[in-house]
């Protein structure tokens, strides 16, 4: 198969926020805050071709389908749908998309598969592709509590009812992609959240999405103000690194601005952390 990292519209987020109950004097050594405080985020998908020509694209990054004034707000840069785009440069039609999966349902991980706010009503940009996505985070989605409301999307959930096309995954993933594709689970962030394990040449390949959402967060202590439950976070994230380090696995980061993944390690004091590693070269 091949593995292409794709990135989307870029972000920029208050910087404490990212980084929940870290002191800004660390965390300002990993990501350097611009005069309003915020960090530069990417918002990166992964794209895989299978030998039989099957396109399955994780995740959709945030798109460009906020009006202005939420554009601003979120610290969308890019006034394009930077992810359409990059799939066109490369050649590649949405219509041939097959399958997307979606970690969970906040609006800057499965924005991208809406149009572009200019574009007139708001619709769906992969017209025949299946949308993977956990029951128990489509539930949630459809009944947000007061504190993550805002962070879906009615519209988004009305469109990929109506389309048809919406697998809900209770456990396991849906046969079209079961061949190299199995699923670690996690609650911390928000309930149901899906992360995506893929078989590849050079060991598991796990896109971590916001458990995990850059090399920084690598680290087990550190953990989001926006995470539900951030004690949670680190409990659920120590228990997939230990499982994952054996195994030489690859994490594969949506959020990171410079690395899209890296091999885990662990050094002789018990601090986890990445090293980076050429995506072309696995396949």
């Amino acid at each position: 198969m091949k593995l292409i990292a794709l990135e989307g519209n870029s972000q920029k987020l208050d910087g404490g926020a990212m980084y929940g109950n870290a002191p800004k004097a660390m965390w300002e050594k990993w990501s350097s805050p611009d005069e309003l405080n915020r960090i530069s985020l990417a918002c990166r998908s992964l794209l895989v071709i299978t030998d039989s020509g099957q396109k399955v694209l994780f995740e959709a990054g945030i798109g460009a389908f906020f009006e202005p004034k939420l554009r601003e707000r979120f610290g969308v840069v890019e006034q394009e749908h930077c992810l359409l785009n990059n799939l066109i440069r490369m050649g590649i039609d949405p219509s041939t998309v097959d399958d997307v999966v979606l970690s969970h349902l906040h609006f800057d991980h499965a924005g991208g598969i809406l149009s572009r706010y200019e574009n007139g009503p708001l619709h769906l940009i992969f017209p025949k592709a299946h949308f993977h996505a956990s029951r128990k985070n489509w539930e949630r989605s459809n009944a947000p509590h007061p504190r993550d409301r805002a962070s879906f999307v009615p519209e988004l959930n009305r469109l990929l009812k109506d389309s048809g096309r919406l697998c809900l995954v209770d456990n396991k993933p849906h046969e079209s992609i079961s061949s190299f594709v199995s699923f670690h689970w996690s609650d911390g962030h928000t309930p149901g959240l899906m992360m995506s394990e893929i078989k590849t040449s050079a060991g598991p390949m796990v896109f971590t999405s916001d458990l995990i959402p850059g090399s920084s967060w690598v680290h087990v202590p550190i953990s989001m103000g926006y995470d539900r439950y951030p004690e949670l976070v680190i409990d659920e994230k120590r228990g997939l690194l230990e499982e994952l380090l054996p195994r030489g696995a690859v994490l594969f980061f949506t959020h990171d601005p410079k690395n899209a993944c890296g091999r885990l390690q662990k050094d002789e004091a018990g601090k986890f952390s990445t090293r980076p590693v050429d995506l072309s070269e696995i396949h």
